[in-house]
Protein backbone atom coordinates (compact mmCIF):
# COMPACT_ATOMS: atom_id res chain seq x y z
CA UNK A 1 0.00 0.00 0.00
CA UNK A 2 1.37 3.54 -0.82
CA UNK A 3 2.30 6.12 2.22
CA UNK A 4 2.11 8.96 0.68
CA UNK A 5 0.91 10.37 -3.19
CA UNK A 6 4.26 10.08 -4.09
CA UNK A 7 4.05 6.08 -4.33
CA UNK A 8 0.93 6.14 -6.49
CA UNK A 9 0.69 5.31 -9.90
CA UNK A 10 2.28 8.16 -11.76
CA UNK A 11 0.16 7.42 -15.14
CA UNK A 12 -2.62 9.26 -15.76
CA UNK A 13 -5.48 7.76 -17.95
CA UNK A 14 -8.33 10.96 -17.84
CA UNK A 15 -6.68 13.06 -20.52
CA UNK A 16 -7.26 16.73 -21.30
CA UNK A 17 -10.56 17.69 -22.27
CA UNK A 18 -13.04 16.20 -19.86
CA UNK A 19 -16.42 17.88 -20.15
CA UNK A 20 -17.20 17.74 -16.54
CA UNK A 21 -17.84 20.93 -14.49
CA UNK A 22 -15.24 23.10 -12.69
CA UNK A 23 -14.64 21.92 -9.43
CA UNK A 24 -16.19 18.45 -10.12
CA UNK A 25 -15.18 16.61 -7.04
CA UNK A 26 -15.75 13.27 -9.39
CA UNK A 27 -13.67 13.85 -11.63
CA UNK A 28 -10.74 13.91 -8.68
CA UNK A 29 -12.37 10.96 -7.60
CA UNK A 30 -12.13 9.28 -10.97
CA UNK A 31 -8.78 10.31 -11.30
CA UNK A 32 -7.31 8.41 -8.08
CA UNK A 33 -9.61 5.16 -8.97
CA UNK A 34 -8.43 4.88 -12.11
CA UNK A 35 -4.58 4.86 -11.11
CA UNK A 36 -5.33 2.22 -8.63
CA UNK A 37 -7.38 -0.14 -11.30
CA UNK A 38 -4.59 0.29 -14.00
CA UNK A 39 -4.66 -0.95 -17.26
CA UNK A 40 -6.23 -4.36 -17.99
CA UNK A 41 -9.77 -3.06 -16.45
CA UNK A 42 -13.00 -2.26 -18.40
CA UNK A 43 -15.28 0.37 -17.05
CA UNK A 44 -18.96 0.42 -17.27
CA UNK A 45 -21.54 3.26 -17.19
CA UNK A 46 -25.15 4.79 -17.36
CA UNK A 47 -26.13 8.08 -17.97
CA UNK A 48 -24.80 10.39 -15.76
CA UNK A 49 -22.46 12.86 -14.87
CA UNK A 50 -19.52 10.43 -15.55
CA UNK A 51 -21.23 9.57 -19.17
CA UNK A 52 -20.66 13.62 -19.79
CA UNK A 53 -17.14 13.32 -18.18
CA UNK A 54 -16.20 11.02 -20.78
CA UNK A 55 -17.23 12.92 -23.41
CA UNK A 56 -19.23 12.42 -26.97
CA UNK A 57 -18.71 9.67 -29.01
CA UNK A 58 -16.54 8.95 -31.38
CA UNK A 59 -14.11 11.60 -28.79
CA UNK A 60 -13.45 10.54 -25.52
CA UNK A 61 -11.32 11.98 -22.76
CA UNK A 62 -10.45 8.84 -20.87
CA UNK A 63 -8.08 5.88 -21.59
CA UNK A 64 -9.29 2.93 -20.31
CA UNK A 65 -12.09 0.63 -22.28
CA UNK A 66 -15.72 1.60 -21.91
CA UNK A 67 -19.55 0.65 -22.31
CA UNK A 68 -21.98 3.05 -21.94
CA UNK A 69 -25.30 1.16 -20.75
CA UNK A 70 -29.06 2.25 -20.01
CA UNK A 71 -29.87 4.22 -16.01
CA UNK A 72 -30.55 1.27 -14.62
CA UNK A 73 -28.27 -1.55 -15.95
CA UNK A 74 -25.44 -0.89 -14.81
CA UNK A 75 -24.93 -3.90 -12.90
CA UNK A 76 -26.21 -6.39 -15.16
CA UNK A 77 -24.10 -5.32 -18.00
CA UNK A 78 -21.30 -6.19 -15.59
CA UNK A 79 -22.59 -9.03 -15.17
CA UNK A 80 -22.50 -9.26 -19.11
CA UNK A 81 -18.63 -8.29 -19.59
CA UNK A 82 -18.09 -10.54 -16.89
CA UNK A 83 -19.95 -13.36 -18.56
CA UNK A 84 -18.32 -13.04 -21.80
CA UNK A 85 -14.49 -11.99 -20.28
CA UNK A 86 -15.43 -15.82 -18.67
CA UNK A 87 -15.96 -17.04 -22.13
CA UNK A 88 -12.42 -16.27 -24.07
CA UNK A 89 -11.09 -17.13 -20.48
CA UNK A 90 -9.94 -13.60 -19.71
CA UNK A 91 -9.39 -13.61 -16.41
CA UNK A 92 -6.93 -10.99 -15.40
CA UNK A 93 -9.76 -8.46 -16.61
CA UNK A 94 -11.21 -6.42 -13.71
CA UNK A 95 -14.44 -4.74 -14.31
CA UNK A 96 -15.88 -2.23 -12.97
CA UNK A 97 -18.95 -0.65 -12.56
CA UNK A 98 -19.22 3.17 -11.95
CA UNK A 99 -22.92 4.88 -11.65
CA UNK A 100 -24.48 7.67 -9.52
CA UNK A 101 -26.44 7.48 -6.54
CA UNK A 102 -29.59 7.81 -8.60
CA UNK A 103 -28.46 5.05 -10.84
CA UNK A 104 -27.26 2.93 -7.65
CA UNK A 105 -29.99 3.17 -4.85
CA UNK A 106 -32.80 4.02 -7.06
CA UNK A 107 -32.87 2.98 -10.39
CA UNK A 108 -30.06 0.92 -10.59
CA UNK A 109 -30.98 -1.28 -7.25
CA UNK A 110 -32.53 -4.02 -8.75
CA UNK A 111 -29.83 -5.58 -10.77
CA UNK A 112 -27.03 -4.86 -8.08
CA UNK A 113 -28.67 -6.81 -5.75
CA UNK A 114 -29.37 -9.42 -8.10
CA UNK A 115 -25.81 -9.35 -9.21
CA UNK A 116 -24.22 -9.16 -5.48
CA UNK A 117 -26.56 -12.32 -4.45
CA UNK A 118 -25.05 -14.49 -6.86
CA UNK A 119 -21.32 -13.06 -6.14
CA UNK A 120 -20.46 -12.06 -9.86
CA UNK A 121 -16.59 -11.01 -10.07
CA UNK A 122 -16.91 -7.15 -10.26
CA UNK A 123 -16.49 -3.56 -8.72
CA UNK A 124 -19.44 -1.54 -8.54
CA UNK A 125 -18.95 2.29 -7.56
CA UNK A 126 -21.48 4.25 -6.87
CA UNK A 127 -20.00 8.31 -7.11
CA UNK A 128 -22.59 10.12 -4.48
CA UNK A 129 -23.16 13.53 -4.99
CA UNK A 130 -26.24 13.24 -3.25
CA UNK A 131 -28.76 13.82 -6.31
CA UNK A 132 -29.39 13.85 -10.11
CA UNK A 133 -27.12 16.30 -11.24
CA UNK A 134 -26.13 15.28 -14.35
CA UNK A 135 -30.47 16.12 -15.33
CA UNK A 136 -30.47 19.06 -13.26
CA UNK A 137 -30.35 18.93 -9.56
CA UNK A 138 -33.68 16.55 -8.80
CA UNK A 139 -33.73 14.55 -5.49
CA UNK A 140 -32.84 11.32 -5.08
CA UNK A 141 -32.69 8.91 -2.21
CA UNK A 142 -29.55 9.88 -1.49
CA UNK A 143 -30.37 13.57 -0.84
CA UNK A 144 -29.86 14.38 2.62
CA UNK A 145 -32.26 16.25 4.97
CA UNK A 146 -33.05 19.85 4.73
CA UNK A 147 -31.69 20.25 1.09
CA UNK A 148 -33.10 21.96 -2.15
CA UNK A 149 -33.61 20.28 -5.46
CA UNK A 150 -35.55 21.09 -8.56
CA UNK A 151 -38.03 18.75 -7.25
CA UNK A 152 -37.67 19.83 -3.43
CA UNK A 153 -38.00 23.57 -3.99
CA UNK A 154 -40.28 24.54 -0.84
CA UNK A 155 -40.07 22.48 1.98
CA UNK A 156 -36.76 20.78 1.32
CA UNK A 157 -36.58 16.88 1.52
CA UNK A 158 -38.17 15.94 4.77
CA UNK A 159 -36.50 12.57 5.20
CA UNK A 160 -32.88 11.25 5.66
CA UNK A 161 -30.92 10.09 3.14
CA UNK A 162 -31.30 6.13 2.60
CA UNK A 163 -28.16 4.06 4.10
CA UNK A 164 -27.33 2.45 1.46
CA UNK A 165 -24.32 0.35 3.11
CA UNK A 166 -26.41 -0.87 5.07
CA UNK A 167 -28.70 -2.56 2.78
CA UNK A 168 -25.08 -3.83 0.42
CA UNK A 169 -23.84 -5.42 3.65
CA UNK A 170 -27.30 -7.49 3.80
CA UNK A 171 -25.69 -9.25 0.70
CA UNK A 172 -22.39 -11.11 2.35
CA UNK A 173 -20.15 -8.96 0.20
CA UNK A 174 -16.85 -9.90 0.95
CA UNK A 175 -15.70 -6.32 0.41
CA UNK A 176 -17.29 -3.04 1.26
CA UNK A 177 -16.20 0.72 2.08
CA UNK A 178 -16.53 4.16 1.76
CA UNK A 179 -13.90 7.30 0.36
CA UNK A 180 -14.01 10.46 -0.82
CA UNK A 181 -12.13 12.25 -3.25
CA UNK A 182 -11.32 14.57 -0.79
CA UNK A 183 -8.71 12.29 1.16
CA UNK A 184 -6.84 10.38 -2.11
CA UNK A 185 -4.68 7.98 -0.66
CA UNK A 186 -7.43 6.38 1.37
CA UNK A 187 -9.36 6.52 -2.45
CA UNK A 188 -6.32 5.11 -3.98
CA UNK A 189 -5.64 2.17 -1.55
CA UNK A 190 -9.39 1.13 -1.03
CA UNK A 191 -9.20 0.38 -4.73
CA UNK A 192 -5.98 -1.21 -4.69
CA UNK A 193 -7.18 -3.77 -2.31
CA UNK A 194 -10.96 -4.26 -4.08
CA UNK A 195 -8.93 -4.80 -7.42
CA UNK A 196 -7.35 -8.16 -5.60
CA UNK A 197 -10.63 -9.49 -3.87
CA UNK A 198 -13.12 -12.03 -6.07
CA UNK A 199 -16.38 -11.51 -5.54
CA UNK A 200 -18.91 -8.39 -5.86
CA UNK A 201 -17.11 -5.75 -4.25
CA UNK A 202 -18.92 -2.35 -3.43
CA UNK A 203 -17.25 1.33 -3.25
CA UNK A 204 -19.42 4.04 -1.99
CA UNK A 205 -17.73 7.58 -2.79
CA UNK A 206 -19.16 10.70 -1.79
CA UNK A 207 -18.61 13.13 -3.85
CA UNK A 208 -18.91 17.23 -3.59
CA UNK A 209 -21.08 18.96 -6.53
CA UNK A 210 -20.12 22.75 -6.86
CA UNK A 211 -23.77 23.76 -9.21
CA UNK A 212 -25.73 20.95 -7.27
CA UNK A 213 -24.68 22.03 -3.73
CA UNK A 214 -24.08 25.91 -4.33
CA UNK A 215 -20.37 26.07 -2.84
CA UNK A 216 -17.35 27.94 -4.65
CA UNK A 217 -15.86 25.54 -7.21
CA UNK A 218 -12.31 26.06 -5.29
CA UNK A 219 -14.16 24.31 -2.19
CA UNK A 220 -14.69 21.23 -3.02
CA UNK A 221 -11.62 19.16 -1.45
CA UNK A 222 -12.71 21.56 1.52
CA UNK A 223 -16.55 20.57 1.26
CA UNK A 224 -15.05 17.05 1.04
CA UNK A 225 -13.36 17.32 4.38
CA UNK A 226 -15.78 18.67 6.40
CA UNK A 227 -18.31 15.98 5.53
CA UNK A 228 -15.95 13.91 6.99
CA UNK A 229 -14.74 15.39 10.18
CA UNK A 230 -17.83 16.31 11.10
CA UNK A 231 -18.91 12.58 11.12
CA UNK A 232 -21.62 13.23 8.11
CA UNK A 233 -19.57 10.78 5.72
CA UNK A 234 -17.47 7.80 7.32
CA UNK A 235 -14.42 6.73 6.04
CA UNK A 236 -14.46 2.32 6.63
CA UNK A 237 -13.84 -0.74 5.00
CA UNK A 238 -15.75 -3.85 5.94
CA UNK A 239 -13.99 -7.34 4.77
CA UNK A 240 -16.08 -10.11 5.61
CA UNK A 241 -18.42 -8.89 8.30
CA UNK A 242 -15.54 -6.47 10.02
CA UNK A 243 -15.92 -3.19 10.21
CA UNK A 244 -12.81 -1.10 10.38
CA UNK A 245 -11.77 3.00 10.71
CA UNK A 246 -9.95 4.67 8.21
CA UNK A 247 -7.92 7.51 7.25
CA UNK A 248 -9.13 11.01 8.94
CA UNK A 249 -12.24 8.78 10.45
CA UNK A 250 -10.06 6.82 11.96
CA UNK A 251 -8.17 9.56 14.14
CA UNK A 252 -11.43 11.21 14.68
CA UNK A 253 -12.91 7.72 16.67
CA UNK A 254 -9.42 7.89 19.09
CA UNK A 255 -9.50 11.57 19.60
CA UNK A 256 -13.43 12.28 19.57
CA UNK A 257 -13.04 15.48 18.31
CA UNK A 258 -15.44 15.60 15.17
CA UNK A 259 -17.21 18.91 14.15
CA UNK A 260 -20.49 20.03 14.79
CA UNK A 261 -22.31 19.20 11.23
CA UNK A 262 -23.19 23.43 10.99
CA UNK A 263 -19.82 23.68 9.91
CA UNK A 264 -20.42 21.73 6.75
CA UNK A 265 -24.51 22.90 5.93
CA UNK A 266 -23.51 26.85 6.64
CA UNK A 267 -21.41 26.48 3.37
CA UNK A 268 -23.98 25.07 1.02
CA UNK A 269 -26.49 27.09 -0.80
CA UNK A 270 -28.80 24.24 -1.21
CA UNK A 271 -29.36 24.28 2.83
CA UNK A 272 -30.33 27.81 3.09
CA UNK A 273 -34.30 26.95 3.67
CA UNK A 274 -33.05 24.14 6.30
CA UNK A 275 -35.19 24.39 9.66
CA UNK A 276 -33.24 24.60 13.11
CA UNK A 277 -35.56 21.85 13.68
CA UNK A 278 -34.43 19.84 10.90
CA UNK A 279 -30.90 20.84 11.74
CA UNK A 280 -31.17 19.49 15.35
CA UNK A 281 -32.68 16.03 13.49
CA UNK A 282 -29.57 15.95 11.30
CA UNK A 283 -27.06 16.06 14.42
CA UNK A 284 -28.93 13.64 15.94
CA UNK A 285 -28.83 11.37 13.13
CA UNK A 286 -25.23 11.55 12.66
CA UNK A 287 -24.64 10.92 15.99
CA UNK A 288 -26.44 7.83 16.29
CA UNK A 289 -24.95 6.54 13.15
CA UNK A 290 -21.26 7.51 14.39
CA UNK A 291 -22.11 5.74 17.75
CA UNK A 292 -23.32 2.43 16.12
CA UNK A 293 -20.05 2.60 14.34
CA UNK A 294 -17.75 3.06 17.28
CA UNK A 295 -19.81 0.24 18.56
CA UNK A 296 -19.02 -1.89 15.43
CA UNK A 297 -15.33 -1.41 15.38
CA UNK A 298 -14.91 -1.70 18.84
CA UNK A 299 -16.24 -5.59 18.51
Amino acid sequence: MPENLFKMNAKEYILPGSRSCQGCGLSLAYRFALKALRENTIVTLPASCLCVLHGLYPNTSVNIPCLNCTFASTAASASGIVAGLNALNKTDTTVVAFAGDGGSFDMGIQSLSGAAERGTDFIYVSYDNEGYMNTGTQRSSATPMGALTTTTPVLTKQQHKKDFLKIMEAHDLPYAATTSPSYPIDLYEKFVKAKRIKGTRFIHIHVPCPPGWSYPTKDTVRIGRLAVETGIVVLFEVENGKLRFTGRSRTLAEKGNKLPIITYIERQGRFKKMSIEQLSQFQKWVDSRWNEFLRRAAN
